[in-house]
């Protein structure tokens, strides 16, 4: 048994060395760079931008989403549309109050979406009205920024966004927005949504036209609308539930080469919905988790392994076998190390390191019943909405 746990240790550790050295520094936390002013003032006309802001049921969020939206500090033609989709709740009202207080009702269009066809997810239709409203109404976009409804930006967001799309020939820039982190249960299971996220889809790699790895975060994502026609457009994916990450893809790897794409963490835009308990954290990872892995069991299992691996066999090993389990303590503080930026992006303590591996078993139990959900015909269920395609299809 000894042997057999010691060899469980080395096997954590050296999968750990190539996490931290060879898996495109994903551990790295770095805020997208801000674009000087010297650059921003070289522009001689500033492209047409559409923001679309798919909305159901968010009330009490989009007021604030929307006016951080109208306010910004844009020199080129900029709009808002927001997509009503079913809301009970006066979502678009809240919507059309906040222009309105702000005496900018011009800069803001709210429309109703059409019932929900077969074969397409919710937010991705709603998107794709708005994008038909902007061909309908004559709204100049150069540039279509897909935002959602609990998003807020600071005022130089889209002027930032178009200048590093232009500056470095971007047809997609995406920004990992800033997680709301303020109750016990944020603090304790946000920061690793976003760790995973980025060793799933290292930034790097994302950002390298050479590289085949696409992804995006569907709270802020600034697309090319040449190139969004050109991949096409929100047709091409219609039934995706992890529809940035889709969109990611058909933008970079469309055509017969690879085309750049850029994805950061937000330095200051940030979600305002609130996760004050741990249910509506865990229903959050179940409603793509079993997606992610393509509704395979045989991925779902191998997984729960490495998961286990990975995260659960260092603390174990090491105190189930003490100082003779030292590459299971190397596997952990290297575990630890890994996690520290993203902690302090988080404004949170590097002590709370030591207790990713609880972390990361909340997760797994996220994912086991993320398809324990698909099995049951409740997968992908959002507002009330069951999306992910019935088994056998």
């Amino acid at each position: 048994m000894t042997i057999a746990l010691f060899g469980l240790s080395v096997l954590s550790l050296i999968i750990w060395c190539v996490l931290l050295f060879a898996r495109g520094g994903f551990w790295r936390t770095r805020c997208a760079p801000k674009v000087a002013a010297e650059a921003i003032e070289a522009f001689g006309a500033w492209p047409a931008v559409v923001a679309v802001v798919p909305a159901r049921n968010e009330a009490d969020v989009i007021g604030a989403a929307v006016m951080s939206l109208i306010e910004q500090a844009y020199e080129g033609a900029f709009h808002v549309v927001v997509v009503d989709d079913h809301s009970t709740d006066g979502t678009a009202d809240v919507a059309r109050a906040a222009a309105l207080a702000r005496g900018v009702s011009e800069r803001l269009t709210v429309i109703a979406a059409e019932p929900l066809p077969a074969g397409w997810s919710g937010k991705v239709w709603a998107q794709s009205q708005g994008i038909a409203a902007v061909e309908a109404r004559g709204l100049p976009a150069d540039f279509l920024l897909l935002t959602d409804a609990d998003i807020a930006h600071p005022p130089d967001a889209v002027a930032q966004l178009v200048a590093r799309a232009t500056i470095e020939r971007r047809d997609l820039v995406s920004l990992m927005v800033r997680l709301r982190c303020d109750s016990f249960w944020e603090k304790a299971l946000i920061p690793a949504f976003v760790f995973f996220f980025a060793k799933l889809y290292p930034f790097k790699w994302v950002n390298d036209p050479r590289n085949k790895t696409a992804a995006a975060a569907g709270g802020c994502m600034l697309v090319k609308r040449a190139a969004l026609e050109e991949a096409g457009g929100m047709a091409s994916i219609r039934a995706a539930l992890i529809d940035d990450c889709s969109l990611a893809a058909r933008i970079k790897h469309r055509g017969q080469g690879r085309h750049a794409i850029r994805l950061d963490v937000a330095a200051s835009s940030h979600s305002l919905r609130p996760y004050d308990g741990p249910g509506e954290i865990w229903n959050m990872i179940a409603r793509t988790a079993f997606t992610q892995l393509r509704y395979s069991p045989w991925l779902l299992a191998g997984t729960l392994a490495g998961m286990g691996v990975i995260y659960l066999a260092p603390p174990v090993v090491a105190m189930a076998l003490g100082p003779l389990g030292w590459p299971a303590w190397l596997a952990w503080a290297a575990m630890c190390c890994a996690y520290a930026p993203m902690l302090r992006y988080y404004g949170r303590s590097p002590w709370w390191a030591p207790a990713l591996p609880l972390v990361a078993l909340f997760y797994v139990g996220a994912t086991v019943a993320s398809a324990v959900r698909y099995w049951r015909g409740k997968g992908g269920q959002w507002k009330a909405r069951v999306q992910a395609p019935a088994q056998g299809n």
